[in-house]
Formats: structure tokens, sequence, C-alpha cells
């Protein structure tokens, strides 16, 4: 077997794979034997059909997935020993390309184009400056974050007095009827609950201001909810379609009222926070809150940092060439619902991606940037402590964030994500150190500007 390549340009080549007979007549051989012994033929016991017959019936097929697949292993074996720097896959060269013809054994040739990423290079320095924006975190932002995090970790408590409107109440309700009497065989609610925040209709909401425990209140549960059948229904606890059929009026009496009351700033509130005993103080209780929070807004500074250190980045790297014919083909080919109109509005979008990327590519490269396994595990208990924390769920032992995190080491896609993040953020850290960091403190909302632009541009 013989494999070369010619080259077209800097970035578009030509693989010719040439298969000789010798190359695959011994795999083919093998298996027509192996074919023989499992062949179901009329007349023949499986492992006595004649060789012949099993050639003349299914040796075109035979021949054609032996050397397809020779083919394949010999294709991507050349472009791995060479290290050569393909982009997409290789695709047949639809001008050099003859049909081929199993029918006969025989010799065999195969032509493939292959399209190159453009060479980069890059000579990166503290000369190179790029403005880092560390947000800074006020005390406002504490407060935001402290009232969060008392507001989750409240509780609902009885309380005697006037009922607010966003108390829950608790109670019987019955069906009346029109002489506002309950209504024999009617509807009854032992265990009813209602927040009159939640009414659509202010007329029936006012009805429940200042209610005590034991108040009864008329309610029309139509109006009260606007005519949600679902909400009715939730209420009164019956079907969808049993809500037209009720009574417009019924009583609502007052057993119970529960008010959420948020946590209060002790002990128990910074233990659930932080971990038993990690603070003891109020004073260290908002310095953790503030210490997190510039941990947490940390990677958006790096997000917008990465966006200007790129617009560097692209100018050194120069004018790239693409093998755009190439690329054009083969995002054809891939794509499911890709048209001609489609891919030539989006190919400018993909180009920009592709160029950043390789540029990427280069530096992990350049900087030897690798990923081992505990790296990719640290990220993925992270990622999953930050996902349980949004849920106010801080603080899970550790052996159940590794169980979430392992789980979802194993689904291929969210692995290949986790891996495109942590490379990320290697590359982010070498251009930290490798640059020239111009840093400037800025607010919160100073930082949101910097993106409210291109965030109108996508609305239009």
């Amino acid at each position: 077997m013989n494999v070369s390549l010619t080259n077209v340009d800097s970035v578009n080549a030509i693989l010719k794979i040439e298969v000789e007979k010798n190359d695959y007549q011994e795999k083919v051989d093998q298996a027509l034997k192996n074919f023989r012994r499992k062949a179901n033929v009329p007349g023949f016991r499986p492992g006595t059909v004649p060789v012949g017959m099993v050639k003349k019936m299914y040796g075109k097929s035979i021949l054609a997935e032996e050397v397809n697949k020779l083919v394949g292993e010999n294709l991507y074996k050349y472009i791995t020993e060479n290290k050569l720097n393909v982009l997409g896959e290789p695709l047949t060269n639809e001008e050099k390309q003859q049909p081929i013809d199993f029918a006969t054994e025989g010799n065999f040739e195969f032509f493939f184009d292959l399209g190159f990423a453009p060479e980069i290079k890059l000579e990166l320095s503290k000369k190179d400056k790029v403005e880092y924006y560390k947000i800074s975190v006020d005390e406002e932002l504490v407060d935001q974050q402290i009232a969060s995090f008392r507001a989750n970790y409240g509780k609902y408590e009885s309380v005697d007095g006037e009922a607010k409107d966003t108390d829950m109440l608790k109670g019987i309700v019955r069906e009346l009827d029109e002489n506002k009497q309950p209504k024999e065989d009617g509807i009854v609610v032992e265990d009813g609950v209602l927040m009159a925040s939640y009414m659509k209709n202010e007329e029936e909401k006012a009805k429940f201001a200042g209610v005590k425990k034991g108040d009864i209140v008329i309610i029309n549960p139509a109006k009260a909810y606007d005519g949600n059948e679902a909400e009715i229904a939730s209420f009164l606890h019956l079907q969808k379609e049993e809500v037209e059929s009720i009574a417009p009026e019924f009583s609502f009496e007052v057993l119970d009222i529960t008010r959420y009351e948020e946590a209060e700033m002790n002990q128990e509130l910074f233990d659930k926070i932080f971990g038993e005993g990690v603070v003891t103080t109020e004073a260290d209780f908002r310095a953790k809150v503030k210490e997190n929070i510039a941990q947490q807004l940390e990677p958006d500074s790096d997000y917008k940092f990465l966006l200007d250190a790129k617009k560097m980045l692209e100018s050194k790297a120069g004018e790239l060439q693409f093998p755009d014919a190439f690329l054009k083909r083969w995002l054809m080919v891939t794509g499911k619902d890709r048209t001609e109109e489609s891919l030539e509005t989006d190919y400018p979008k993909i180009i920009e991606d592709l160029k950043f990327h390789l540029i990427k590519e280069e530096i992990a490269k350049t900087a030897e940037i690798k990923i081992d396994e505990n790296e990719l595990k640290a990220a993925a208990i992270a990622s999953t402590r930050a996902q349980f924390a949004q849920y106010g769920m801080a603080n899970l032992p550790d052996d159940i964030l590794e169980n979430y995190a392992m789980e979802t080491l194993k689904k291929e896609d969210q692995r290949r994500n986790l891996v495109d993040r942590v490379m990320e953020q290697k590359i982010i850290g070498y251009l930290k150190s490798t640059l020239g960091l111009k840093e400037k403190s800025v607010t919160l909302d100073e930082f949101k500007k910097f993106f409210e632009p291109a965030e109108a541009e996508s609305a239009e």
C-alpha cells in the first residue's frame, strides 16, 4: 500500500491511497471463511456452503467492506503519524476519484481532499497590554447577598393578630348556597390554604385585609383567581373539569395564620451558609460574604479580559488563510439542516470562532497546558457545588457532591464542556501571567455597561 500527499497550497492538499491486491487479499479470504461458517443458504448446513458460492453471492460486498476499512485505517494513520493539523474530516476528491468497481479483485486508488489549519505564531510578553476590570464589592452588594441568605433560610411560623396579605392562611372552605349558608352536600375542604397576595382581583383580596383567627370570609373563587380553572381547582381540591359546576361563593374560616420570617443574623445562619464554626461574628460573616462575592465575580472579570485579549491576539496572529472551499463543502456535508444560503450567512462567524479556537490551541501548545483527571474531577465538583448553591443548598457533604460530579463526568457532552471550560480557565491564567495587565477597579453597574451594546444589537 502506498500513501502520498500532494500539497495544492499552504492549506489544501490531496491524499492518494493506492491499494494493491496483496494488501487486502488475506483479510478478504478470512472474512469469506468467517461468513461461510455462519451463512444460512437453503439446501446447505451452516459451514458447508461452497466457498465459490459464498464468494459469488457476497464477495463483492465483503471486498468493498474490507478495502474501505483498510483505506480508513491508513488514512487516519497517515494523518496521525505525520501530525497533520487538519480541519474537519477528509472528503473524497470529486475530480480525481474514479468510480470503484469491486466486482473484480485488483488494485484500487482513492483520492481525498484535506484542509489544513493555518500556521499561527504568537510572541507574547508583558509589553502586550490588556485591561483587566476587577469588580469592586461594595456594602450594597454584601447587603443584597445577606438579604438573599436570610430570605432563603427563613421559615413559616404561626402568628396571632391581624394577617398581612403575604401571610399564608389555613382554614376550612365551604361551598355556599344562594342564602350564603353552607350548601347541603356541598364542597368542603378541611385543609384549605390561600395567600391573598396571589389573588388577581383587588376586591376579593381586600376581604382578607387584617383578618384574624376565627374570622369567616366569603370569597368568590372565580373572581379571586380571574377565572383561572387550574388555580380554582387547586384551591378547592377539584379536577379542572369540575370547576364549571361549583357555586359562585364559598366561605373561608381562618384557623391559622403563618408568616414567613427571615432567618436571624445569628450563629445558626452563619453555620448554614459557611459550615459549623467557620465564622462566629457578624463582622466576620460580612467579610466572608464579601470574599465569596469577589470570587464569584472573578470569572466575569476573566471573561471580559479574554474578550479584550482576543482582539490583541487576533491582531498579532495577522491575516490567516483558510481552506474556504473545502470548509464550506465539509460544513454542507455535515450540517443536517444547513443550506447554501444559510452557510454564506453563517460562514464569517464560523471562521471568526475557528480563528480564535486555533489561537487558543496554539497558546495551550506553547504553554504546554494539559488537563489531568483530578483537575477535571475538581472542576466537576465545583460546578456541582455552584448549581446546588443556586437553590440555597450550600455545604452539602463532600461525598454527595463527588457522586453527582462523577455522574456528570460519565456523560460525554457534559464531560466535553467541562474539558473546554477548564482549558479556557488555564489559558486565561496563562495570559494573565504572561501579558501586561492594566488593572482597573469598577463597580458592578459599570461592568454591566460593557455588555449592554452587544445585548442591544443581538436583540435587534
